[in-house]
């Protein structure tokens, strides 16, 4: 037999790798067409779009941490809790100060990993998983396992009204706010990505770290501002989930980890690092909101579902990894 990892990818294996994701969008909404008369109705489609803002969120930064060849943050849900928590409990210094405590839960998270993860090289997987449990564990902890409420906590300042109306803020007719951030910041990540310094070391160090290393590039610090971006953005999510639910605990956030690294993978970035973009994530966002939409509306159980998606991102890998040794990728 020859040696296939050299074999040349043709046009169509490119095409797909980049634009495929959106294909199989389609096929979800025809899918969806004829399985159910509601689907394609603006309402349903409104909420699948309305339900995997959050993710989207989540995904923008996240996908900093894969592009770079360090795999996933774990600690993601965590600190959409934890951020959530706080911005609740600073309600009482006024609404600044609130966004202000959350935002800064997310620097600190993404600083610690950053640090250890960028600069002592520390496994990515093990690290911030090991940030979660310890994470969850404060929380508990600090505020007595008990869930804490915006309207309890702003006190005389009028802070928790806008709190809750935070996520329900409507912008332009009926887009909400939640929705012009997520906008927002995908435009700004595929920016840094595709055309700047950063973004061209950061696929360097995905694609070949030791290359990146001799090249001069500054691994520690490159791989460290990854997992700060996805801690912030993971805090913003955690605010906004912790608007929309009402109450700041130890769980918001759950399962936001393997969901947005299932969409970042099924939106073309490998897992090794250095290929895709965030155009491709957020295809992966949407297959996971309208696959979550069609097996609710044709009666499948909610186990039955995190079965599929499990399979999904298990096939979703196996691609990625049949591509990239067809690219010679000596790690795939």
């Amino acid at each position: 037999m020859g040696d296939t990892r050299q074999r040349p990818l043709g046009r169509a294996w490119l095409v797909a790798s980049r634009l495929g994701v959106y294909l199989v969008v389609l096929g979800l909404l025809v899918a969806g067409a004829f399985s159910s008369r509601g689907f394609l109705s603006y309402g349903n489609l409104l909420s699948i779009v309305d339900g995997v803002m959050l993710l989207g969120i989540v995904v923008t930064g996240m996908a900093f941490v894969t592009y770079s060849g360090h795999y996933a943050d774990l600690s993601v849900p965590t600190t959409m809790a934890f951020a959530g928590v706080v911005a609740v409990e600073f309600l009482r210094f006024g609404f600044g100060a609130a966004m202000a405590g959350g935002l800064c839960v997310g620097l600190t998270v993404g600083l610690v990993n950053g640090v250890v993860v960028g600069g002592l090289r520390a496994n990515p997987i093990v690290w911030t998983l090991a940030v979660s449990y310890v994470t969850k564990g404060l929380m508990r902890w600090l505020w007595l396992n008990r869930q804490i409420y915006p309207d309890v906590k702003s006190g005389a300042t009028g802070a928790g009204e806008w709190f809750v109306q935070l996520y329900r803020q409507e912008v332009l007719g009926k887009i909400t706010l939640p929705m012009v951030v997520l906008v927002a910041m995908a435009m700004a990540a595929q920016f840094v990505l595709r055309w700047t310094t950063f973004g061209r070391q950061l696929r360097l160090v995905g694609a070949n770290p030791e290359a990146a290393r001799l090249s001069g590039v500054p691994t520690g610090r490159t791989v460290g501002l990854a997992f700060v971006l996805s801690a912030l953005a993971a805090a913003v999510a955690g605010v906004f989930i912790t608007s929309l639910s009402k109450v700041g605990a130890y769980y918001n956030g759950e399962g936001y980890d393997f969901d947005a690294v299932t969409a970042i993978v099924i939106g073309g970035m490998t897992l090794t690092g250095g290929r895709g973009d965030i155009v491709g994530a957020l295809g992966g966002v949407l297959v996971i909101g309208l696959m979550g939409n069609l097996m609710t509306l044709v009666g499948i159980d909610t186990f039955s579902q995190r079965i599929i998606k499990g399979l999904v991102f298990i096939a979703a890998v196996g691609i990625g990894t049949g591509v990239l040794r067809r690219l010679g990728r000596e790690d795939a």
